[in-house]
């Protein structure tokens, strides 16, 4: 495989906030590291603020640890399995009059208690650490009590502010928003859901956003002449804002880590992750064969004209060459027998594991194909 960015210069990271989606940016992080990509800069908003702290301090081993075990009570002052019970709408679990008291005691409080993340906070981020980084890091709040937007330098905050910015920052709305050396603030993604501002007034040129579709106002940015922002986004879902579960947070912890390999290598496919080794010839044939097989008796000219299109608009891979259509045909046989998506296959070692078969299957009259390649929960 061959990296499509160039590892000789650096990039700064730019952390949208998403809650408890936020473990997909530690496996982004961890793709990016084996890729031996430079970071120079890191801004976060909400949880990205939260990771932005843990990268610029270095340790992704730790990072995944931390987000490989995370649960609520590590967040929130709640019990664990209530809270799972509840966010999954599983009311046969649940004692219901004592949740509905615990509920009227949140809105009596006017949120959740999230003591327990700010503890946590405290315990994880070590200001030393990140005075002492290499990378620069900005944190993204608001201020609600000054009614302005905060870009912080983290290197500029003394011990408690970085801890408390680091707090206020992450005050979803379903968080309890205490005062905080006197003041009050709120999630930083009522402004600015993804910092890529920051980095761009610092001068930073080499831009990858971590996109998590976390809740938030999208700022406005004009990208400058001589500026590159690139994306490594999801296309599985990642969970809600609030799902602060160990095993969701593994899920989203892999998928980063594989989006950002399809971004650092051009990986082709939606739901697997493919590289491509045919040439556009060794693409063609395989789907003349696999349509002619399908449809019979076919003309060259029926295939290229007629069928070939028609399959493209089927598997919504109409733009892009015959690799791209391949990569679609060879990905819908996979989801079609299952096959674990959670590693990197070159076009001929997915069809050695779907078989011809398989391909027929998809190419059958009868097939929905719209339905076959839904994305399904990972």
């Amino acid at each position: 495989m061959k990296l499509q960015i160039d590892p000789n210069v650096s990039y700064a990271l730019a952390l949208e906030g998403g809650g408890a989606r936020g473990a997909y940016q530690i496996g982004a992080w961890r793709a990016l590291t084996e890729a031996g990509i430079h970071i120079s800069a890191v801004a976060g908003t909400s949880v990205g603020a939260l990771n932005g702290a843990l990268i610029a301090m270095g340790d992704l081993d730790r990072a995944e640890e931390l987000w490989g075990n995370i649960h609520y009570s590590a967040v929130m002052d709640v019990d664990d399995d209530e809270m799972g019970d509840l966010l999954r709408g599983d009311l046969q679990e649940l004692d219901l009059h004592r949740v509905m008291q615990k509920v009227s005691a949140i809105v009596h409080n006017r949120g959740l208690d999230v003591t327990p993340l700010r503890n946590w906070i405290r315990q994880v981020a070590d200001p030393a650490a990140i005075r002492a980084s290499e990378k620069e890091f900005y944190i993204v709040t608001f201020s609600v009590t000054d009614k302005k937007e905060l870009e912080l330098r983290a290197k500029d905050l003394t011990d408690d502010q970085l801890h408390d910015m680091l707090l206020a920052s992450a005050y979803l709305p379903a968080f309890r928003i205490e005062r905080l050396a006197g003041k009050l603030y709120a999630d930083g993604g009522v402004r600015d859901v993804l910092p890529l501002h920051v980095l761009i007034e610092n001068g930073y040129k080499n831009i990858i956003a971590m996109r998590l579709y976390g809740p938030g106002i999208m700022r406005p940015v004009r990208i400058p002449e001589g500026t590159d922002v690139h994306t490594i986004a999801p296309k599985g879902k990642l969970g809600g804002i609030l799902e602060f579960e160990a095993e969701q947070s593994k899920k989203n912890l892999r998928m980063g880590y594989y989006d950002a390999m399809r971004f650092l290598y051009g990986l082709k496919g939606n739901t697997f992750y493919i590289d491509s080794q045919w040439s556009e010839e060794q693409a063609r044939q395989f789907l003349c064969a696999a349509v002619r097989r399908a449809g019979g008796e076919m003309t060259l000219r029926d295939v290229h004209e007629q069928r070939l299109p028609a399959l493209a608009r089927q598997l919504d891979a109409e733009d892009g060459d015959y690799r791209d259509l391949a990569a679609a045909l060879l990905e819908a046989a996979a989801v079609r027998r299952e096959l674990p998506c959670w590693k990197i296959y070159t076009e001929q070692e997915l069809l050695t594991a779907v078989g011809d078969a398989a391909v027929d299957e998809v190419l059958a009259p009868e097939e929905d194909l719209g339905k076959l390649l839904t994305l399904t929960e990972m």
